[in-house]
Protein backbone atom coordinates (compact mmCIF):
# COMPACT_ATOMS: atom_id res chain seq x y z
CA UNK A 1 0.00 0.00 0.00
CA UNK A 2 1.25 3.46 -0.86
CA UNK A 3 1.65 6.06 1.89
CA UNK A 4 -1.00 8.76 2.24
CA UNK A 5 -0.13 12.15 0.80
CA UNK A 6 -0.53 14.72 3.58
CA UNK A 7 1.94 17.43 2.54
CA UNK A 8 2.86 18.54 -0.95
CA UNK A 9 5.91 20.72 -1.61
CA UNK A 10 5.26 22.75 -4.73
CA UNK A 11 8.50 24.29 -6.05
CA UNK A 12 8.39 27.22 -8.41
CA UNK A 13 10.92 29.27 -10.34
CA UNK A 14 8.09 31.65 -11.32
CA UNK A 15 8.42 30.61 -14.97
CA UNK A 16 5.45 30.25 -17.32
CA UNK A 17 5.28 26.49 -16.75
CA UNK A 18 5.28 26.97 -12.99
CA UNK A 19 1.62 28.01 -13.03
CA UNK A 20 0.75 24.91 -15.04
CA UNK A 21 2.55 22.70 -12.52
CA UNK A 22 0.75 24.49 -9.68
CA UNK A 23 -2.58 23.31 -11.13
CA UNK A 24 -1.36 19.75 -10.60
CA UNK A 25 -0.35 20.47 -7.02
CA UNK A 26 -3.76 21.99 -6.26
CA UNK A 27 -5.59 19.13 -7.97
CA UNK A 28 -3.60 16.53 -6.04
CA UNK A 29 -4.21 18.39 -2.78
CA UNK A 30 -7.93 18.46 -3.54
CA UNK A 31 -7.99 14.72 -4.35
CA UNK A 32 -5.89 13.60 -1.38
CA UNK A 33 -6.82 16.18 1.26
CA UNK A 34 -3.16 17.21 1.44
CA UNK A 35 -1.79 20.61 2.39
CA UNK A 36 0.49 22.56 0.05
CA UNK A 37 3.77 24.22 0.94
CA UNK A 38 5.08 26.59 -1.72
CA UNK A 39 8.79 27.17 -2.17
CA UNK A 40 10.72 29.42 -4.52
CA UNK A 41 14.49 29.41 -4.29
CA UNK A 42 16.67 32.23 -5.60
CA UNK A 43 20.17 31.12 -6.40
CA UNK A 44 22.76 32.96 -4.37
CA UNK A 45 24.57 35.63 -6.27
CA UNK A 46 27.97 34.37 -7.45
CA UNK A 47 30.91 35.68 -5.45
CA UNK A 48 31.95 37.96 -8.35
CA UNK A 49 28.51 39.57 -8.34
CA UNK A 50 28.58 39.99 -4.58
CA UNK A 51 32.03 41.60 -4.83
CA UNK A 52 30.75 43.98 -7.52
CA UNK A 53 27.74 44.79 -5.36
CA UNK A 54 30.00 45.59 -2.42
CA UNK A 55 32.21 47.73 -4.66
CA UNK A 56 29.33 49.92 -5.81
CA UNK A 57 27.39 50.02 -2.57
CA UNK A 58 29.90 51.34 -0.12
CA UNK A 59 28.28 50.48 3.15
CA UNK A 60 27.52 46.94 4.30
CA UNK A 61 23.92 47.79 5.22
CA UNK A 62 23.28 48.94 1.64
CA UNK A 63 24.41 45.59 0.27
CA UNK A 64 22.33 43.70 2.79
CA UNK A 65 19.33 45.90 1.98
CA UNK A 66 19.72 45.17 -1.74
CA UNK A 67 19.84 41.42 -1.11
CA UNK A 68 16.79 41.64 1.16
CA UNK A 69 14.91 43.64 -1.49
CA UNK A 70 15.70 40.88 -3.98
CA UNK A 71 14.02 38.34 -1.70
CA UNK A 72 11.12 40.68 -0.95
CA UNK A 73 10.51 41.29 -4.66
CA UNK A 74 10.46 37.55 -5.36
CA UNK A 75 7.98 37.08 -2.48
CA UNK A 76 5.77 39.86 -3.87
CA UNK A 77 5.92 38.31 -7.36
CA UNK A 78 4.94 34.94 -5.92
CA UNK A 79 2.02 36.41 -3.98
CA UNK A 80 0.80 38.24 -7.10
CA UNK A 81 0.96 35.04 -9.17
CA UNK A 82 -1.01 33.21 -6.49
CA UNK A 83 -3.64 35.94 -6.38
CA UNK A 84 -3.97 35.85 -10.17
CA UNK A 85 -4.23 32.06 -10.12
CA UNK A 86 -7.05 32.00 -7.57
CA UNK A 87 -8.95 34.71 -9.44
CA UNK A 88 -8.73 32.63 -12.63
CA UNK A 89 -10.58 29.73 -11.00
CA UNK A 90 -14.35 29.38 -10.78
CA UNK A 91 -15.70 30.78 -7.51
CA UNK A 92 -16.54 27.32 -6.15
CA UNK A 93 -12.86 26.28 -6.47
CA UNK A 94 -11.32 29.38 -4.90
CA UNK A 95 -11.68 27.86 -1.44
CA UNK A 96 -8.80 25.54 -2.41
CA UNK A 97 -6.52 28.44 -1.46
CA UNK A 98 -6.96 27.20 2.12
CA UNK A 99 -4.82 24.17 1.18
CA UNK A 100 -1.74 26.42 1.18
CA UNK A 101 -0.19 26.49 4.62
CA UNK A 102 3.20 28.02 3.86
CA UNK A 103 4.77 30.11 1.12
CA UNK A 104 8.51 30.73 1.31
CA UNK A 105 11.18 32.36 -0.79
CA UNK A 106 14.72 31.34 0.12
CA UNK A 107 18.15 32.14 -1.19
CA UNK A 108 20.61 29.31 -1.71
CA UNK A 109 21.29 26.22 -3.75
CA UNK A 110 17.87 25.32 -5.24
CA UNK A 111 18.31 21.53 -5.14
CA UNK A 112 19.61 21.54 -1.59
CA UNK A 113 16.91 23.96 -0.39
CA UNK A 114 14.13 21.89 -1.99
CA UNK A 115 15.37 18.65 -0.45
CA UNK A 116 15.85 20.27 2.98
CA UNK A 117 12.37 21.84 2.90
CA UNK A 118 10.79 18.54 1.84
CA UNK A 119 12.45 16.88 4.82
CA UNK A 120 11.77 19.69 7.31
CA UNK A 121 8.09 19.93 6.35
CA UNK A 122 7.63 16.13 6.19
CA UNK A 123 6.41 16.36 2.62
CA UNK A 124 5.10 13.23 0.92
CA UNK A 125 5.31 14.60 -2.63
CA UNK A 126 7.32 17.24 -4.49
CA UNK A 127 5.70 18.90 -7.52
CA UNK A 128 7.83 20.90 -9.99
CA UNK A 129 7.50 22.14 -13.56
CA UNK A 130 9.75 20.97 -16.38
CA UNK A 131 11.31 23.33 -18.90
CA UNK A 132 10.14 23.90 -22.44
CA UNK A 133 13.46 23.13 -24.16
CA UNK A 134 14.45 19.91 -25.95
CA UNK A 135 14.24 16.29 -24.84
CA UNK A 136 14.82 14.55 -21.51
CA UNK A 137 17.93 16.33 -20.16
CA UNK A 138 16.86 19.80 -21.24
CA UNK A 139 13.18 19.10 -20.54
CA UNK A 140 13.76 18.48 -16.88
CA UNK A 141 16.21 21.27 -16.24
CA UNK A 142 19.20 20.89 -13.98
CA UNK A 143 17.35 21.53 -10.69
CA UNK A 144 14.58 19.02 -11.44
CA UNK A 145 17.16 16.47 -12.59
CA UNK A 146 19.15 16.88 -9.36
CA UNK A 147 16.05 16.72 -7.16
CA UNK A 148 14.96 13.51 -8.91
CA UNK A 149 18.41 12.04 -8.43
CA UNK A 150 18.75 12.88 -4.72
CA UNK A 151 15.19 12.90 -3.37
CA UNK A 152 13.79 10.16 -1.20
CA UNK A 153 10.34 11.73 -1.64
CA UNK A 154 8.26 10.93 -4.74
CA UNK A 155 8.62 13.78 -7.20
CA UNK A 156 6.23 14.80 -9.96
CA UNK A 157 7.75 16.77 -12.85
CA UNK A 158 5.01 18.44 -14.89
CA UNK A 159 6.11 19.01 -18.50
CA UNK A 160 5.44 22.23 -20.37
CA UNK A 161 2.08 22.01 -22.18
CA UNK A 162 2.14 22.24 -25.98
CA UNK A 163 -0.12 25.30 -26.19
Amino acid sequence: MLPKINNILYCTDLSKNAAFAFRYAVYLAQQTGASIHILSVLEQLPSDDRLTLQSYIYNQSGSAEFLQQRLSQAQADLQQRLADFWLSLPVEEQSLAQKIISCNVLEGNPTQAILEQADTLSCDLIVMGGHEKGWLQALLGSVAREVLKDSRVPTLIVPQPKE
